[in-house]
């Protein structure tokens, strides 16, 4: 028996994501594949643009035997720790054999090679990337430079596609653990990360994510998206279309500005990935009249991206606090899998994790006390109140009460 492990956040499923799961099982011959998917928050700082439970059932349908919720800490910060959050997780479960991962380069060798000198980090580097920060680079822009100049092999692009970024994270993470996972990529075969039009590609419609969740921000009718989605996934949005999605940051705008009404430029650094410099740009912008996304620009700066902007504002509406994640990455990372869904073919592979004894399965919230720690706990905890808070939202918007943390059960396929 061989799993694949992917790292996912389906917000929403497209076609790409059909074929990377058909790929990955192709290329590494698995017979199971294990999903870490972001819960109701996403790594570019933003809500979901539809719940963890939605996105879950559109993954078993398309392909997935087992779906992992990757806790919020990690689902909302930076590449690094994205990364740390995910692969720490897979290393854990003791069943999965290969992480496969789309990349722009499509070069494994490529990637490994990047990835083991972050790892390494020589002084040389260090000092480098430490001038160009100081000279009011962003860290992306600045980590590009320094390693174009110590690598002289690597391309700009690879430096600076997404895709490629998390993925030599989630290889330097492999090599960091000492993991006995294997990582394979496959050369992305879809429109751009960021693309915003719904496109064909070579004859097949593949577009964005970000294109989808465009496309349906104006309103477009659903029975537009058939060629882009798989068939399981278009049933899915149609059953929950303006009942429960689709939800935006500009939703969460009220809460957010409650939130920094009640901050000091002190009290802000509390939360987690925010400096002293952030903490006072961001008290010495006027909320008022602005809503997410508008606060989100006026804060960013030659310094600050604006992807680390909207992952700060989220830390601090979800009470994200640079203390506990401390916490956590000096103790193991990821301290549980929180199973979201599986197909009931596939339960033994939750019975091989428990047997493997090196991580807690959490299937019911209520009996986690019983099977974590104080620090398990706490990161659970964080994503309890994410999900409540993401369900009142939900009822603000569309009126439906949807099943809190303790009440709703792992989605069976």
């Amino acid at each position: 028996m061989k799993a694949v492990g992917l790292i996912t956040e389906y917000n929403p499923f497209h076609n790409g994501h059909q074929y990377h799961i058909n790929e990955a099982k192709r290329i590494t011959g698995a017979d199971y594949v294990i999903a870490v998917m972001s819960g109701n928050f996403v790594q570019r700082g933003a809500p979901a643009f539809i719940d963890k439970y939605n996105r879950t059932r559109m993954a078993l349908a398309c392909g997935a035997d087992v779906v992992l919720e990757l806790p919020v800490c990690f689902s909302t910060a930076s590449a690094e720790y994205f990364a740390l959050g995910a692969v720490s997780l897979l290393d854990r479960l003791g069943i999965v054999d290969f992480l496969c991962f789309g990349s722009e380069c499509g070069d494994i060798s490529v990637l490994e090679s990047i990835a083991k000198f972050l790892l390494e980090e020589p002084l040389e580097y260090r000092k480098n990337l430490n001038h160009l920060l100081q000279s009011g680079k962003t860290f992306p822009a600045a980590r590009m430079e320094a390693l174009r100049t110590m690598l002289p092999i690597t391309e700009d692009a690879t430096l600076s596609s997404p895709n490629n970024i998390l993925g030599i994270e989630y290889i330097k993470e492999l090599l960091r653990l000492n993991s006995t996972i294997q990582p394979v990529t496959i050369t992305r075969k879809t429109a751009g990360y960021h693309s915003e039009e719904l496109t064909f590609l070579n004859g097949t419609a593949i577009s964005s994510a970000t294109a989808i969740r465009k496309a349906l921000k104006e309103e477009i009718p659903l029975k537009t998206l058939e060629n882009y989605i798989p068939k399981p996934v278009l049933e899915i949005l149609r059953q929950n279309y303006k009942k429960t999605f689709p939800i935006y940051e500009e939703d969460y705008s009220l809460l957010l500005n409650y939130k920094l009404m009640q901050e000091s430029k002190s009290s802000l650094t509390k939360y987690s990935d925010i400096t002293p410099d952030l903490a006072n740009r961001i008290q010495d912008i006027r909320t008022q009249g602005l809503n997410f996304p508008q606060l989100a620009r006026e804060i960013k700066s030659r310094q600050w991206t604006l992807t680390r902007i909207n992952r700060v504002l989220i830390h601090i509406l979800l009470n994200l606090y640079s203390d506990n994640f401390n916490i956590y990455k000096h103790t193991g990372c990821t301290q549980y899998a929180r199973i979201l869904g599986l197909k009931k073919t596939s339960s033994h592979l939750i019975r091989n994790i428990v047997k493997n004894n090196r991580i807690p399965v959490i299937t019911k919230v209520a009996d986690a006390p019983k099977l974590l720690t104080g620090t398990g706990l706490k990161m659970l905890q964080e994503d309890i109140f994410a999900a409540h808070l993401y369900n009142q939202v939900i009822y603000g918007k569309y009126g439906i009460t949807l099943k809190d943390e303790y009440t709703h059960g792992v989605i069976l396929y």
